[in-house]
């Protein structure tokens, strides 16, 4: 049975217990990360750490440990469930306290982690790309923290799974955020659009890593919402998320995006968000 961390203590996962009156459990009162893992390394850590932090910030909780300390409990984590490629979650709640929607005063807040194999993307979203479908964002109005009272984004992703696409793609006042467990990008006329980081959108670890692989390499980006009328109209449009990294998306309400195959913009995002994972895993 693989091993888990519980607030300070390393333990098989079958054993891990969490009260009933955590207010995770009762309200859905705590925040989250996801790692991705390669060769037994995090990627992107820092930037995981710190975006934890500013979730932890904008819902006024504190941070059960400092950087150096998730640090290394990451690591031993890592290193207890077997190394390789790994799927790290990190997930603080308020802690247990009675049923109020106040802040309880002077309560510990709840730590857990664990790691799952990291899936590899099928190759067959790279060839073909993946569809998609739009639909209103009918999210909270914070969505840069990450919380982890996720039922609006599974019911979009859920409408996705019944329509036969991989991602819901959201429309909030006629312009598009992002996808349901993802950060968007469009491509028009040789300019990557994507949606500025404000209360509507996630500040994606791996969208920091894309456009700065863009403005690196030539490749014109614009931190600016498309239209709903743009995005139908996009040349190419892709997804991205720290486990399924930067994938095309070249289907849309069943309507071919650009020429229905992986675009060249995204070939070359892809190409080089590769080799920089893999000259910082190495």
């Amino acid at each position: 049975m693989k091993d888990v961390y519980l607030n300070g203590d390393f333990l098989p996962a079958d054993q891990a217990k969490v009260s009933v009156f955590d207010r995770g459990f009762l309200l859905g009162d705590g925040v989250y990360e996801v790692i991705p893992v390669y060769a037994g390394r995090c990627f992107q850590l820092a930037g995981h750490l710190e975006r934890l932090q500013a979730s932890l910030d904008g819902v006024r909780m504190s941070n059960p440990h400092t950087i150096s300390e998730w640090e290394t409990l990451i690591e031993q984590l890592v290193e207890r469930n077997g190394s390789g490629d790994q799927s790290l979650y990190l997930q603080v709640t308020r802690g247990v306290a009675p049923r109020d929607h106040v802040f309880p005063e002077g309560v510990t807040p709840t730590a857990f982690a664990m790691c799952n194999p990291l899936q590899a993307t099928p190759e067959k979203y790279k060839q073909h790309g993946i569809a998609a479908i739009t639909v209103p964002d009918i999210r909270w109005q914070h969505c840069n923290i990450k919380a982890i009272t996720l039922l609006p984004n599974s019911l979009l992703k859920q409408q996705a799974q019944d329509a036969g696409a991989e991602e819901a793609l959201l429309i909030r006042d006629g312009y598009l955020t992002e996808g349901a467990t993802s950060n968007a990008y469009v491509v028009i006329d040789g300019t990557v659009y994507t949606a500025p980081k404000d209360e509507k959108v996630l500040p994606g670890i791996t969208r920091e890593v894309i456009l700065e692989l863009a403005a690196k390499n030539g490749i014109s980006v614009i931190e600016q919402a498309v239209t709903e009328s743009q995005l139908k109209q996009a040349d190419e449009v892709w997804v991205s998320s720290s486990t399924k990294e930067v994938l095309p998306v070249t289907t849309l309400d069943g309507e071919a995006v650009g020429q229905g195959v992986p675009g060249p913009i995204w070939q070359k995002i892809d190409a080089l968000y590769q080799q920089y994972k893999q000259q910082s895993i190495s």
